[in-house]
């Protein structure tokens, strides 16, 4: 089924699974802003690290639904992220 690619029902109406939201609770799918935002910097750091490229850590981020502005303040706190822990 073409849906069964994007989502994986863990358990009837409990969790659902988006590679670009993560594990969400169905019935509690509002997600604070700061926490959607972590999330997301959080996904932005992993892929960065292993693919240090500013122009597809940008179209991941724009894969997100953010908009350029947003995407552009991401890729800097991820870099900024990804110095401070490749420093230690």
């Amino acid at each position: 089924m073409f849906l069964s690619k994007f989502y994986d029902t863990i358990l009837p109406n409990w969790l659902c699974h988006n590679p670009l939201t993560f594990l969400v609770l169905k019935k509690n799918k509002i997600m604070k802003s700061d926490e959607k935002r972590s999330h997301r910097l959080n996904y932005l750091l992993k892929y960065y690290l292993t693919n240090p490229k500013e122009s597809d850590l940008f179209q991941r981020a724009k894969q997100m639904g953010v908009t350029d502005s947003t995407a552009k303040d991401y890729i800097r706190t991820v870099i900024i992220q990804a110095q401070k822990i490749c420093s230690k």
